[in-house]
């Protein structure tokens, strides 16, 4: 797996933290770095794509929304709308990322940490945002200080123990579909299964001989 790969990974996982918390802050971002620190190889491309998504989020999300087909941003996979923001971020603003390099590793990023229909769904997102990019001159606004800068500043790691930085291994974040995948019911109520109880035992049967 290249380092590009893995930055992207640990991206959308920092991006998905800072979401579930509804919180895209350098604060956030510190906090994720103190648990799952990425090496100094993926650090660059990592804190880009991170900061660089939290800074036009607004805009990168009304862009997604507008080729969703109906689909409001808030309904949308955690991951799925995390994977598709680094995307369309490198595809507007990493001009030495080919769009269809961002797509293909967005859709396989959708199939390892999303449900099976992840890889469509984000294809056919990210693929009509490609073609429109191709008629029009589609932009965001973006900070200067959140392009791609290979030496853009670490984030505040204080306390840090030193022997956390490794070899860039990835927190595996492949859990189950989360249930906003599909839309709710009308109510907003969500079906939820009664825990199962153990089996009792049988009892133990003892062979008496004669």
């Amino acid at each position: 797996m290249g380092n590009r790969r893995k930055s992207r990974e640990l991206a959308i996982q920092a991006l998905f933290f800072m979401d579930m918390n509804d919180r895209f802050a350098e604060e956030k971002l510190s906090l994720f770095c103190e648990n799952f620190l990425p090496s100094s190889q993926l650090r660059p491309f990592f804190l880009n794509l991170v900061r660089g998504v939290s800074s036009a989020r607004a805009e990168i999300d009304v862009l997604i929304e507008r080729f969703s087909n109906n689909w409001k941003i808030s309904r949308m996979s955690g991951v799925d709308r995390n994977i598709m923001r680094v995307a369309v971020f490198e595809m507007l603003c990493c001009k030495d990322i080919p769009c269809k390099v961002s797509i293909n590793e967005a859709i396989d990023l959708g199939k390892k940490f999303g449900t099976e229909e992840s890889g469509a769904f984000v294809n056919g997102i990210l693929d009509s945002i490609r073609l429109a990019m191709e008629a029009e001159d589609l932009s965001i606004p973006i900070n200067e200080n959140c392009k791609f800068i290979p030496d853009m500043p670490e984030p505040d790691l204080s306390g840090q123990d030193s022997d956390l930085e490794g070899d860039g291994d990835v927190p595996d974040f492949s859990v189950e579909p989360e249930p906003e995948f599909y839309p709710q019911d009308d109510d907003g109520s969500e079906q939820q299964s009664e825990p199962r109880s153990p089996a009792p035992k049988k009892p133990r049967r003892t062979l008496i001989r004669q």
